[in-house]
């Protein structure tokens, strides 16, 4: 038995992005159940895990569901102890939740001025005084935190489920061009470079087609993040590999990187390799 985590589209749902880090920055298994925002999929999935009603949604391994990201971290830190969800450290533990609180209930106005996309990033976006009071906010905790703990890189020592929390909003000001100090955006880089976040960004570009909701009409400019390398999909199955470095199973569609052409088992996971190489070390191991 394992773990059941209900998601929506990758590149746009915030909350799904949390619950999902939870899993993958912490080495905990888990099989995805993805369903398309604005449509009936979610609903309808979500038919399956009685009571919940949004994405992410947990079903531990003995039936459990438990919606809510402050919930499923929790749980998941309790049934794992030793994978870090939560500093070891009491001080440190207790500014990590204290923060993950404040980002579960707080910033409406940068969350629905700058509502995530992680498959752009703009210019700017003319953030209102609303926002800009919020990004200020982040400042003060994220200096009050690091500050506190000693911390260099992340906000309470090693990274916790206090930053996968702010992992969205990292991506916001990414894709917005928030402004934010220098300090604040170490932070931010720090998210992008991130192994788990890359991994999640490269599915989000190739998960779908876009959503117009989300479609803004600013100028736009590079993804800030580390640049991934070059690589394209190709017709055939002629490749070095004959199983997909993730499944084993048998090749049916392939890429081209560096003169060189690697097969996997289906669009899904050729695509997000073409996203971002780097972000997949069972694909590194290949090259």
């Amino acid at each position: 038995m394992t773990y059941d985590l209900v998601i929506g589209d990758r590149a746009y749902s915030s909350w799904s992005l949390r619950g999902w880090l939870l899993f993958d920055a912490f080495g905990i298994p888990v099989k995805l159940h993805r369903a398309r925002l604005y449509t009936d999929e979610l609903p309808t999935l979500l038919k399956a895990f009685h009571p919940a009603k949004t994405a992410p949604t947990m079903r531990t391994p003995d039936g459990v569901v438990v919606p809510e990201t402050i919930a499923i971290a929790e749980e998941l830190a309790s049934r794992h102890p030793s994978a870090g969800i939560w500093p070891e450290a009491p001080k440190a533990r207790a500014i990590a939740r204290v923060l993950a609180a404040e980002m579960h209930a707080g910033f409406v106005a940068l969350r629905s001025h700058c509502p995530m996309n992680l498959r752009v990033s703009y210019t700017d976006c003319a953030p209102p005084d609303e926002v800009l009071a919020d990004l200020k906010r982040l400042e003060v905790i994220w200096d009050w935190a690091r500050e506190t703990t000693g911390a260099k890189v992340w906000l309470a020592g090693d990274y916790s489920a206090a930053d996968a929390f702010f992992a969205p909003v990292a991506a916001r000001i990414a894709s917005y061009n928030l402004p934010v100090s220098a300090r604040a955006m170490d932070y931010v880089q720090a998210h992008l470079a991130h192994p788990s976040f890359r991994r999640w960004r490269a599915m989000g570009m190739v998960d779908g087609a876009d959503q117009e909701f989300y479609r803004r009409p600013y100028p736009q400019r590079p993804w800030p993040g580390p640049a991934p390398l070059t690589a394209r999909p190709v017709e055939g199955t002629a490749a070095e590999n004959s199983a997909c470095p993730y499944s084993g199973n048998p090749v049916t569609h392939v890429l081209e990187m560096q003169g060189r052409r690697f097969g996997f088992c289906n669009a899904f996971c050729r695509d997000k390799t073409v996203a971002d190489p780097e972000a997949w070390p069972k694909f590194m191991a290949l090259l």
